[in-house]
């Protein structure tokens, strides 16, 4: 399944060498998280259960490279059926939540805050769907209304983290954060992907740039 493709824009340019690099680094950092991260997903995952019923995941249809759907993965922070029944559901893709929002649970409420909630998605990670760095995957919905050069966004593999995370997240209005994304695709190497991952803490630290995605 994808959505309509479109011819990316001239500014795109083939990264071959690139790519590879870049996905043997994808894999190298995801393997190597799993250390610490394996046992604290486990860990949080009985905590979700235990918070609410339902299942520990939450799986959600996103747009990948090239306009290719998948099922991104997250820790659910929501009462089971939330999303189903309309419970906070939104148009734009990481909008802001209401703090007092009935349908986040009390432990979905502290996963969103430190983000703990994007964890499993190390594993699309290492299943090719996403990488470490890339703009952050949208809503088939809102890639169906992309112009033409905003589908270059969707030239490059989302990623978990990316240039708009670091620079500012979602203080940042959705127009400013697509620019940053296309200036990400433009620019994109791998000093620039290490950088944006070492800053990555730090960014994650700015409660202000702290809402549901």
């Amino acid at each position: 399944m994808t959505v309509e493709r479109a011819a990316a824009p001239p500014a795109y340019r083939e990264m071959p060498v690139y790519e590879a690099l870049k996905r043997a680094l994808d894999v190298v950092l995801c393997l190597t998280a799993l250390i610490p991260a394996g046992p604290a997903m486990l860990l949080i995952a009985a905590l979700v259960k235990l918070d609410s019923p339902g299942p520990a995941l939450f799986l959600q249809e996103r747009i990948g490279r090239r306009g290719v759907v998948f099922r991104m993965m997250k820790f659910r922070t929501m009462w089971h059926g939330a999303h189903a029944s309309g419970a906070g559901g939104r148009v734009k893709v990481d909008a802001p939540v209401e703090r007092a929002d009935p349908a986040i649970t009390r432990f979905g409420r502290l996963l969103r805050a430190s983000s703990l909630d994007e964890l499993p998605q190390i594993l699309n990670i290492l299943k090719g769907d996403m990488s470490c760095v890339g703009p952050r995957p949208t809503i088939p919905q809102q890639a169906e209304a992309y112009s033409a050069r905003e589908r270059m966004r969707l030239a490059v593999a989302p990623g978990l983290t990316g240039l708009a995370q670091v620079r500012g997240r979602n203080i940042l209005s959705w127009p400013e954060r697509i620019e940053i994304d296309l200036e990400y695709v433009e620019r994109r190497s791998l000093p620039m992907d290490l950088g944006i991952i070492l800053r990555t803490p730090l960014a994650m630290l700015r409660v202000a740039g702290i809402y549901n995605r």
